[in-house]
């Protein structure tokens, strides 16, 4: 029986930008570190240096290790104040998080998951390695944070979904075992191959409606959970 629904936070709870849209969003971002260190009188890297070393480091590092934000920006702008480095991620989240916009369905589905005992729960990658703080603030910005028992970035594991480690930490943290969760997310790859590798039950969201075996938003969590195969 599952206890447990596992949410994605990024285009699963919450909208954000598409991949489309995330060179324009990296352009602002670097613009916004880049203003406040022209303005400081601590921007020692010209321009044409720090764009190279934007294109060099938008990858994730091998074997799904995080990259943080804060190593990224530091060898961008050759840093090593820890306070000028945490100025820097909040100012290049600002243009990410403010492209956000909560789904209709979010907190009717969450309200009902509570009202019917589940444990529900969080685990998320999060932007360009950016700080866990930052990204677990969503939450409470758009007042989830009621409705969820247990929120885990990967920034804090070290490895990236679809890595099992990620995974296992939060399991360890509820107790269960993986074939008592479910887990929803939007990417087939970080959120469906990852925990199915591990024997979690899994469903994809996929809201442009192009998939047809996807589900459509999440308000069929709750008729996933209401199927007999789920309910052993």
């Amino acid at each position: 029986m599952v206890q447990a629904v596992i949410f994605d936070l990024g285009n699963t709870l919450i909208k954000y930008y598409t991949r489309e849209e995330f060179p324009e969003i990296l352009k602002e971002a670097i613009e916004n570190c880049t203003r406040i260190l022209s303005d400081k009188g601590q921007l020692f890297v010209q321009k044409e240096l720090i764009q190279e070393r934007v294109k060099k480091h938008n990858h994730g590092s091998p074997g799904n290790k995080v990259y943080p934000l804060e190593q990224r920006l530091a060898s961008i702008f050759e840093l090593t104040d820890e306070t000028m480095l945490r100025e820097l991620c909040t100012a290049f989240m600002k243009p990410i998080l403010k492209t956000s916009k909560l789904y209709d369905e979010v907190l009717p589905v969450l309200r009902e998951l509570k009202r019917r005992n589940y444990t529900v729960a969080v685990l998320t990658n999060t932007p360009w390695g950016c700080p866990s703080n930052i990204w677990i603030s969503e939450l409470d910005r758009y007042d989830l944070t009621e409705y969820i028992n247990t929120a885990v970035c990967c920034y804090d594991v070290g490895w990236r979904k679809p890595d099992p480690r990620p995974f296992k930490h939060l399991l360890n943290i509820l107790n269960l075992e993986p074939k008592q969760c479910l887990f929803v997310g939007d990417d087939p790859r970080w959120d469906i191959e990852g925990p199915q590798a591990l024997g979690m039950k899994t469903l994809l969201i996929d809201r442009t409606g192009l998939n047809p075996d996807a589900a459509h938003g999440l308000d069929e969590v709750l008729d996933v959970l209401a199927e007999d195969d789920f309910r052993e």
